[in-house]
């Protein structure tokens, strides 16, 4: 027998200075069995870094050819695509070709570097392509928030997050590996 994705209710307050976005989400995840709670929270995270009335998660890790997260416009395109981990080169130059901006949030520590040198030529030449770390506290940290209800205060300044769930906080820097050129 299967098992079941777990139903996790997040709400969350966002402020992000950078964009000017100031708003609150009620979400609704379903965690694959095979993934971990690190990777659920720096789901979550990737959606508050990028939050749109539009943003919506993917079908999750079970689903080929859909990101983690996407936003599409009213016809259907696809404007965002957004991956955390650490994807395969090909998949993101694909994922490239369909959308207008590709976000990666990767997390893992030196896993990062790695992959990062390893790809890294093959992907700077792609103009839409954004590349952010996590550092691996912050996603550990994360990870120790995750709960079946969870209500969190997400603030976004300068590349710098802090997260807060009343009775912790987590607080980290995001470091930019490569820009995109994409309008937002």
């Amino acid at each position: 027998m299967a098992l079941k994705s777990t139903i996790c209710k997040a709400d969350l307050s966002i402020a992000d200075v950078d964009r000017g976005y100031y708003r609150d989400h009620s979400l609704t995840l379903a965690r694959h069995p095979s993934e971990t709670d690190e990777r659920m929270m720096v789901r979550l995270l990737a959606f508050a870094l990028h939050a749109d009335e539009r943003l919506e998660f993917g079908r999750g890790l079970s689903a080929e050819n859909e990101p983690d997260l996407w936003q599409r416009d009213l016809t259907g395109a696809i404007q965002r695509w957004i991956e955390v981990g650490l994807p395969d080169e090909r998949e993101v130059r694909k994922a490239c070709g369909r959308a207008r901006a590709v976000d990666i949030l990767a997390y893992g520590g030196r896993a990062v570097e790695l992959w990062w040198n390893g790809v890294r030529a093959r992907l700077e030449r792609q103009d839409g392509l954004t590349v952010t770390e996590l550092p691996l506290e912050a996603s550990r940290a994360l990870g120790q928030l995750a709960a079946r209800s969870m209500r969190l205060q997400i603030t976004i300044q300068e590349g710098h997050l802090l997260v807060v769930d009343g009775s912790s906080s987590i607080s980290a820097a995001l470091r930019y590996l490569k820009a995109g050129q994409s309008p937002r």
